[in-house]
């Protein structure tokens, strides 16, 4: 039976500003894409990254140029050979598996053989701003079980000292987003080590990264933007302790948990992120996110107005969608 593509953009804004040390986002913008074939229908979101040379037009562009094949039956695998990895095919993933697990009657989860989504920590995200104004949004989830701080490079160390004051007892991830230089992890780690950092992610530009083996042990140290699919990982040995999988950097669900799998036994440990979405493009990542080490899909919090039905969080447990909303039956 034929299917039928539709793909648009979707923009949602954004409850407040998002600051991270590249810019500053007052809306999510996001490519939707539905496949319908007779009376079911899957769907799926990407969000294309300028970091990545991704643009929403280029994105609905690659997804158009593969409208045949998808129309006329094509699999997972088929797609992951025709389109790059990045968020159109995310997109293009994501609805694939949502449509064939509500054909067979059942749960993505079941039909991926993953164990099913259950609540769990998810970081709550504190961007940019001065360090009274991040200790002011501090203190509201000062409770919750895992922080993530997005600084930059000169106002770092009180950035990070203004938070960790009014929220004491968090994990704490800090996010420079490529802003600092090998040079400023080693002048700032005994500030890092009393701050009780746990996870410091992508510090340096992923292409100045050699440098990270001297510091190996000292901090964790995540791999982001430096990582993307398991073509990457032996690159990325013995500089990185962890690794931030995100399904707009992988392509998809698909590749997404074979690589969230390699990274565990290859010894990585492993972060679930995500980009700053709608529940469209968390609750597959929720699916992932079971066996990390660290997770942060926040994205939908952020958002003024969510999709209906999407992920609740409640004192930074995050709870999945409600049934019927992605990949799994209304009846669930």
């Amino acid at each position: 039976m034929r299917r039928f593509l539709t793909v648009r953009h979707d923009a949602f804004p954004l409850r407040a500003p998002f600051r991270i040390a590249r810019g500053v986002k007052t809306a999510a913008d996001v490519v939707t894409v539905t496949i319908r074939q007779g009376d079911a229908q899957g769907w799926g979101e990407g969000v294309p990254y300028p970091r990545y040379g991704e643009t929403i037009d280029g994105a609905i562009a690659a997804i158009e140029a593969v409208r045949a094949l998808i129309e006329h039956g094509a699999t997972r695998a088929d797609i992951a050979g025709a389109m790059p990895a990045g968020a159109a095919r995310n997109a293009v993933d994501c609805a694939l598996w949502d449509l064939e697990a509500r054909l067979a009657g059942t749960s993505v989860a079941t039909l991926a053989g993953i164990p099913p989504v259950a609540a769990l920590a998810s970081a709550i995200t504190i961007g940019i701003d001065t360090p009274q104004a991040m200790a002011q949004v501090a203190r509201g989830v000062a409770r919750v079980p895992l922080l993530k701080i997005k600084v930059d490079r000169e106002g770092a160390a009180d950035q990070i000292a203004a938070v960790r004051a009014v929220a004491p007892t968090p994990r704490l991830i800090v996010d420079p987003n490529e802003s600092w230089r090998v040079g400023d992890i080693a002048d700032r780690l005994p500030m890092l080590l009393a701050q009780r950092v746990d996870l410091l992610e992508q510090p340096v530009p992923a292409g100045e990264d050699e440098g990270l083996a001297d510091l190996a042990g000292a901090i964790p140290i995540c791999a982001d933007e430096a990582l993307h699919t398991r073509a990457d990982l032996d690159r990325l040995a013995g500089r990185y302790s962890h690794v931030n999988v995100k399904l707009d950097k992988t392509g998809g669900l698909t590749e997404a948990w074979a690589l969230a799998t390699e990274a565990r036994a290859r010894g990585f440990g492993v972060m679930m992120g995500c980009m700053v979405c709608s529940s469209l493009g968390i609750a597959p990542a929720m699916l992932v996110a079971g066996g990390a080490d660290f997770v942060d899909l926040d994205g939908p919090l952020w958002l003024a107005t969510d999709r209906p039905g999407g992920v609740r969080d409640d004192g930074g447990i995050l709870s999945p969608p409600q049934p019927g909303f992605w990949g799994t039956p209304a009846c669930a």
